[in-house]
């Protein structure tokens, strides 16, 4: 059988994360790309606004 990982991303000390999954297409080839990253949950507008 295969294990399931569980992860949480909610810590103790109150500070809440979330993983976000953003979108882009490369200049280059045209093609997309995705990047994601696990920010603070008061953040989250700021790694979508960069370019």
């Amino acid at each position: 059988m295969a294990k399931k990982a569980v992860a949480t991303l909610r810590k103790a000390g109150g500070t809440s994360f979330t993983r976000v999954v953003k979108m882009e297409r490369s200049p280059k080839t045209g093609a997309y790309t995705f990047k994601d990253a696990i920010v603070d949950s008061a953040h989250v507008n700021d790694f979508l606004g960069k370019k």
